[in-house]
């Protein structure tokens, strides 16, 4: 426990872990793409990256979905069935994703983090009131659970953006997806770590040390934060550091 907390690993996860999951479970989106962002642009292959990211985010997404859950903002038929969508989307993407070459995959998900910023910004200039209209949970779990274990995040943006947009109440959008992500990241967490066998241990410890303390804040802030300042700020930084990835890995 003392080498723990003197490993600056352990301390950049908590860090990290707090300010991704502050910003995810506000939204419902962009902690796995926050910290894949930040882990790529420090060199971390993206197999790994994959791998701790989801790894650390099956602890943060249960409390966030228990926080959530508490605070009534999960609906019970959006959340079944993206969670059982969405883990099967991720057991096809982590097989995906653990065999590629890392000279294909870096630029490949710095190019998909990039668009996954995209989203996020148009999210935040074009989502507003208007009456919600019917979507398939099924195809949209799936590709949300496909697309986020490929490129070390994409579940919100893909899952959370498309609910919104389509009209649906922010906050139990929110909640229901954040707590379907933990079943989808057991899926993805066992599967990576079964594949890539040397996951970074000490930097999950601080990333889910830093999203416990901050999953009851960022639940009942849920209702309280600006989210379109929010998502104009983790846009830009996760396009920033996908831009930056991605010119290193074609050079």
């Amino acid at each position: 426990m003392a080498d723990l907390l003197t490993n600056h690993l352990f301390f950049a996860g908590l860090a990290l872990g707090f300010c991704a999951q502050l910003i995810g479970s506000s939204l419902g989106m962009a902690y796995s793409v926050t910290c894949s962002s930040v882990l790529l642009s420090m060199g971390i292959p993206p197999a790994m990256t994959s791998a701790t990211v989801h790894t650390s985010e099956v602890a943060n997404r249960l409390f966030s979905g228990l926080s959530h859950f508490r605070f009534g903002n999960v609906d019970p038929a959006i959340f079944k069935r993206l969670a059982l969508f969405g883990m099967a989307g991720a057991l096809c993407g982590a097989v995906v994703v653990t065999s590629l070459p890392v000279a294909i995959l870096r630029p490949m998900v710095a190019g998909m983090l990039l668009l996954m910023g995209l989203r996020i910004l148009r999210m935040a200039c074009f989502s507003g009131n208007q009456e919600p209209r019917p979507t398939r949970l099924g195809p949209l779990g799936f590709a949300g659970g496909m697309v986020d274990v490929i490129g070390g995040g994409g579940w919100g943006p893909v899952v959370t953006s498309t609910l919104v947009l389509r009209g649906n109440a922010t906050h139990l959008v929110v909640g229901s997806i954040n707590f379907a992500k933990f079943f989808v990241a057991a899926v993805e967490s066992l599967v990576l770590l079964t594949l890539v066998k040397v996951p970074q241990w000490t930097l999950i410890s601080g990333l889910v040390a830093g999203g416990l303390l901050a999953s009851p804040l960022a639940a009942w802030g849920c209702r309280k934060f600006p989210p379109r300042v929010l998502m104009v700020f983790v846009g830009t930084l996760v396009c920033g550091l996908s831009i930056r990835t991605l010119v290193r890995a074609l050079q």
